[in-house]
């Protein structure tokens, strides 16, 4: 019988067929150990030599990374997280791999994201992936169970959603058009017909950026709610949150503990999240002896990691001053010098992973504020027609999914939770 190797609980004491690669292998005289994987998981092969010594010598002649069909009686084995092994009858080479060049041993990032594309096989990294999948898998779901529609926006757009210049340009024929950075303005359009909606695509941002938080490419899940103020969206997002973080703790155990990842700080994410102005968190911050930074400037990483490290979870930076966020924002009716926002900050050094805000929903504010910030009226027409026919509260929010990765997961470089970010790297160093 044919199974893989997260079925394998299922078949105790029964003899299977696993297709699969080996990952690692290590041996004595009498044993060989197969460190094998298939993509479900990884399970330990074991070949006793007093059982079949050609087995045994196909066993210990094997290199990393060949692939094959392995047979034998699945044992339990308490000593191993997964618990569960292999007593390997038959091994049938289907291609013998040599030279694999991503070896035990250390290698420095850049040998490694120049080998993404076999980088993804090693245990970290396949941990990372299903850790990835189960934040998509989540996002769906809470979406579709709380009511909201997901929509598809455009990734060829005429204009920025953001009013910058960090767009990557191309033709449409022969209109100028630019890769998107975001899908909210879509989105705002398609919650003025469906009240809830959500989307959740790639997005594009042309900075020559090598920090660790910083992508060329990544994804964005953006919500859009119509008749939601800005109080109703931030309680959207500790929901949400909340979700995820409970999602990844009880479905991705297994690969945790392949990271080594400190659970306490994820088991912390409960709603609700602290709350602290911009104008407080700067008073915070010169109390903590920054002088780097004064009112009216945007925060930098050092300054995030020290008001997120004031507090034990999540914590919400609220009303920025209007003129370092983007154009759509709604005014702080109790200080117009500020808008209606809040960046959620994570803990341990992983910075912004929400950015939202409540919509400005006035037609003459919000086309003043589109000329103010210099951006051509005529590509935001169909923008402001949203005001003009039956206008409402609304609010949204963004959420980045690499960087919400490397939180949830505990790596220390962003690149490392995209599938293949040095591809895009490469073409622009």
């Amino acid at each position: 019988m044919k199974i893989t190797i997260n079925q394998a609980p299922q078949y105790t004491g029964q003899e299977v067929t696993i297709g699969c690669w080996l990952l690692q292998k290590r041996g004595s005289g009498k044993l060989q150990f197969l460190q094998l994987r298939d993509g479900t998981g990884f399970m330990q092969g074991v070949v006793v030599k007093a059982n079949d010594e050609d087995l045994f010598a196909t066993a210990k002649g094997l290199h990393q990374e060949t692939s094959m069909y392995v047979t034998g009686t699945i044992k339990e084995d308490e000593r191993s997280s997964f618990g569960y092994e292999m007593e390997v009858s038959n091994i049938e080479i289907i291609q013998a791999a040599e030279g694999y060049p991503i070896t035990p041993k250390e290698h420095g990032p850049e040998f490694l994201l120049d080998n993404r594309h076999l980088w993804l096989r090693s245990r970290k990294q396949h941990a990372v992936m299903n850790i990835r999948n189960q934040i998509i898998k989540s996002t769906h779901d809470f979406y579709f169970n709380n009511g909201f529609k997901k929509i598809d926006s455009p990734i060829l757009t005429s204009s920025s959603p953001e009013g910058t210049t960090e767009l990557f340009h191309t033709k449409y024929f022969d209109e100028d058009a630019y890769l998107s950075q975001s899908g909210q303005l879509y989105a705002e359009a398609a919650a003025m017909a469906h009240g809830k909606v959500f989307t959740f695509g790639p997005t594009f941002r042309a900075e020559k950026s090598k920090t660790r938080r910083h992508l060329i490419e990544f994804w964005m899940i953006e919500p859009e709610m119509a008749f939601y103020n800005h109080e109703d969206s931030l309680v959207v997002q500790e929901q949400y949150v909340e979700y995820l973080a409970k999602n990844v703790l009880e479905n991705c155990k297994l690969d945790l503990e392949a990271l080594g990842r400190d659970t306490t700080a994820l088991e912390k994410i409960k709603a609700p999240f602290p709350r602290i102005s911009y104008t407080e968190a700067i008073d915070l911050l010169h109390e903590k002896g920054f002088d780097d930074i004064e009112w009216g400037d945007d925060f930098g990483s050092p300054h995030e990691t020290e008001i997120a490290n004031s507090f034990d979870k999540p914590v919400f930076i609220v009303n920025y001053p209007k003129a370092i966020k983007s154009f759509y924002m709604s005014t702080n009716p109790e200080d117009p010098r500020t808008v209606l926002c809040a960046d959620l900050i994570a803990p341990e050094g992983y910075g912004e992973i929400i950015g939202g805000s409540e919509r400005i929903s006035d037609y003459d504010e919000l086309k003043e504020r589109i000329v103010e910030s210099g951006l051509n009226l005529d590509a935001y027409e169909w923008y402001l027609d949203l005001r003009k026919y039956g206008s409402v509260p609304h609010s949204g929010f963004g959420l980045g999914l690499e960087r919400a990765v490397a939180w949830f997961s505990g790596v220390q470089h962003v690149r490392e939770t995209a599938p293949f970010p040095r591809l895009l790297n490469r073409l622009y160093p």
